[in-house]
């Protein structure tokens, strides 16, 4: 029997976010607009260094979720969180935003992930994040009863980093392709693409990936191309559903038989882009859940998004069940 509309698996990470400019970014030898991977020692040595911090429950998946269930959606997490002080934080706050949460927390290894994210004033954020516990994330801790109790389970990129975390990926999409239910995967980063390419076309061409997420600059790493419209034709080969977005130009659905272009929704601010593709990806799932067309997922994903780029933080600050209502949507 299903009980939830969407399964999440990934990086269960507290966000660690400050407003900063581009000067910072250089005196750090910081990409901007990147995302890295850091040990807790320089972890710790970029915390003293950041301005003043706001401190939320983060992890691009995780954000995912918790977007689902504000649309009233049902949904599950799967992640790894210590038993410390950061993760009581987490579990408290994915608990609190209605969503089942999987993870036993560790009583020993390393401290719960966190992500450092600055925040320069076009609203562009930079990501340096350490892993920690997430890296201890393996099969045994994906609960195979729930993954079938899953209409689509839904998987980040970021997986892929660390070893383990892979083979809960396989075995998540073992489990849900045996019981009918549809596996979606986000590419998370274009840097992250750079390091797992060959993979992560290996698995749209596999059959492991039913629906992909993914924003312009992934999909032009993804195949290797300047050219945006070069990457969508390479894309629209493989045998899977996507949604790609674009900023301020919207999103682009994508399949061997159509292309349907959704435009972005309109804001009266940009303050902090953390989060956008996550929540995009939140109002998408939960649309394909309901049985909604493509183009209603995407204006659900694009509204999603509206909402969380205009303030600080990468989850919801209103209901999106609200706000969908609001904009004509019936939920």
């Amino acid at each position: 029997m299903t009980r939830y509309d969407v399964l999440g698996l990934g990086n269960a990470i507290v966000d660690v976010l400050a407003r900063t400019d581009d000067a910072f970014l250089v005196a750090h030898g910081l990409a901007k607009g990147s995302m890295r991977l850091i040990e807790e020692d320089e972890a710790e040595r970029l915390y003293a260094a950041m301005g003043p911090a706001t401190i939320v429950s983060g992890g691009s998946a995780a954000n995912t979720i918790v977007g689902i269930a504000s649309l009233g959606g049902s949904a599950a997490f799967v992640g790894k969180v210590k038993a410390d002080e950061v993760g009581r934080h987490f579990t408290h706050d994915i608990g609190a935003a209605g969503v089942a949460f999987y993870g036993a927390p560790a009583g020993d290894g390393a401290a719960t992930a966190r992500s450092f994210i600055l925040v320069t004033p076009d609203g562009e954020r930079t990501m340096n994040t350490f892993l920690g516990a997430c890296r201890d994330l393996g099969p045994e801790d994906v609960d195979a009863e729930a993954v079938r109790a899953a209409r689509i389970v839904y998987m980040e990129g970021y997986l892929w980093d660390p070893p383990a975390a892979k083979q809960a990926f396989r075995k998540s999409v073992e489990i849900a392709h045996a019981n009918g239910g549809t596996v979606a995967l986000t590419l998370s980063d274009s840097f992250c693409v750079d390091r797992y390419r060959d993979e992560f076309i290996g698995l749209l061409r596999d059959g492991s990936v039913d629906l992909l997420f993914a924003n312009e600059h992934e999909l032009k790493s993804l195949y290797a191309t300047a050219d945006f419209d070069t990457a969508l034709a390479a894309l629209r080969q493989e045998n899977v559903l996507a949604a790609v977005t674009r900023s301020g130009q919207g999103s682009v659905v994508v399949d061997r038989e159509a292309t349907i272009a959704v435009p972005a929704y309109p804001i009266e601010k940009l303050v902090d882009t953390t989060g956008a593709g996550d929540l995009y990806a939140a109002g998408f799932l939960f649309g394909f859940a309901r049985g909604a067309s493509r183009a209603d997922c995407a204006r659900l994903g694009a509204m999603a998004a509206s909402e969380v780029i205009q303030h600080m933080g990468a989850r919801p600050e209103t209901s999106l069940k609200d706000l969908a209502a609001d904009n004509g949507f019936a939920v």
